[in-house]
């Protein structure tokens, strides 16, 4: 369960039967998300051209740069993400605007009186209230994220999507996906339909196997980089190249080379498909409008955070990890240190996810997230001594940052919830 809460009474009531009637935690599978459909009439099945981005990092990201991409070129667009990191209205955006309360809580009521008997998740109502709004409004394109996983994911209800996307693959939710990366990797690759591009990143050699085998399965057009497309940053640029051409692009305003990747993925989406032309001015404007909150975002300064230099990321595993401490070994080379607060669910790898910033960060400062259950500040601090940084735990973000020492920089890391929590609590709601 996502714990949403709304200042809107009549979402929250609505949110409040949802908690009442849905079992707790992610259920996988397609049974329940295909009856819930069919008593709403299929919405599926009328929807404008679908991007469908699938991926363990970085698949929203992908997602802001197409719609960053396709709006520069004119076009309406329909959005589906998740988590929402504030507010539930986050994951549904209507022709190019968040949906508000009002309409919310009319979707939401009529998804869960449809779910009578079926027991939808949590997720599945989500899904089929964007999936709804967008059948009953006019846009141009439609990005749908899918949530975990893929071939079982609420989202991959849709037959005949226009191009699929996946991004970085690495462990994570191995509950649900398993443990070994090639298997990860075939749950992701199962968004793939008959006929329809699927581009992909270039994985290593026994996970673009098994990429490979289950497009070909499915028969998906496999199109991973490297092969049918490529993208490097260099010399200030980055630099794509596909069997249309090359294009020289501005490095993302989004900052760090993951990003960069996560922008080649969606030039390559919107470059692999023919339903919808983008100009090349268009795809030079997304890398400057493409914004997508909590990775690695510069907090204002607020309430929470004062003056200081605070960065956020909702990473949450040991890849995201990787990317944000190399990220902060360039960017952070002035000497100024680096103190991490830091938090993680009960259900991932905190010492995956610290081990990479040895080195990097100067202490690490533990914290709860707000209603989710989680590992303890005092065992993250055992697990932060045992990799060597000196570790010190807190009872919530506003007494971790009142101890660190004002010529430090921070960065908030760890989950997207608590990264959520940051933000309401610095008054940042994401627009």
């Amino acid at each position: 369960m996502d714990f949403a809460r709304s200042s809107h009474p009549d979402v929250q009531a609505q949110l409040d039967r949802l908690a009442t009637l849905s079992p707790a935690g992610d259920r996988l599978g397609l049974d329940r998300i295909h009856v819930l459909l069919d008593r709403l009439g299929r919405p599926q099945d009328r929807l404008p051209p679908v991007f469908h981005v699938a991926g363990t990092n970085g698949k929203g990201s992908t997602c802001a740069f197409l719609r960053a991409a396709l709006q520069a070129a004119g076009y309406s667009v329909h959005v589906f993400t998740s988590p929402h990191l504030v507010r539930f209205n986050e994951r549904i955006r209507i022709a190019d605007r968040l949906i508000d309360d009002e309409e919310l809580a009319a979707l939401l009521a009529e998804v869960i009186d449809a779910g009578t008997g079926i027991e939808p998740s949590f997720f599945e109502v989500a899904t089929a209230a964007a999936l709804l709004a967008f059948a009953r409004n006019p846009a141009d394109a439609c990005i749908l994220e899918v949530g975990l996983g893929g071939r079982l994911d609420a989202t991959n209800v849709v037959e005949k999507p226009l191009i699929t996307g996946i991004a970085n693959l690495a462990l994570d939710h191995q509950q649900f996906l398993g443990n070994r990366l090639p298997d990860i990797a075939a749950e992701k690759a199962a968004i793939g339909k008959p006929g329809v591009p699927m581009v992909t990143q270039l994985y290593p050699p026994a996970v673009g196997v098994r990429v490979g085998d289950v497009a070909g399965r499915l028969g998906a057009k496999w199109l991973p980089r490297g092969a049918n497309w490529d993208a490097i940053v260099s010399a200030g640029k980055l630099r794509y190249r596909d069997r249309k051409g090359a294009l020289a692009l501005p490095i993302p305003r989004l900052r760090g080379r993951h990003q960069a990747m996560n922008a080649a993925l969606a030039v390559a989406m919107l470059r692999h498909q023919d339903r919808l032309k983008v100009p090349t001015a268009a795809i030079v404007a997304a890398m400057g409008w493409a914004d997508w909150p909590a990775r690695l975002q510069i907090l204002a300064h607020g309430p929470l955070v004062g003056d200081r230099e605070v960065w956020l990321d909702g990473g949450h595993n040991p890849s995201a990890g990787r990317q944000i401490a190399s990220f902060a070994r360039r960017a952070f080379a002035d000497g100024k240190p680096l103190h991490m607060v830091f938090a993680s669910l009960a259900t991932k790898d905190p010492s995956g996810m610290l081990q990479p910033f040895r080195g990097v960060a100067a202490h690490v400062h533990a914290v709860p997230i707000p209603d989710h259950a989680c590992f303890a500040p005092s065992e993250l601090v055992e697990i932060a001594g045992e990799l060597g940084f000196p570790a010190d735990p807190h009872d919530d973000v506003a007494d971790a940052l009142a101890a660190v020492p004002a010529d430090a920089r921070v960065l908030i890391f760890g989950s997207l919830y608590l990264a959520g929590s940051v933000l309401a609590a610095n008054a940042q709601v994401p627009d």
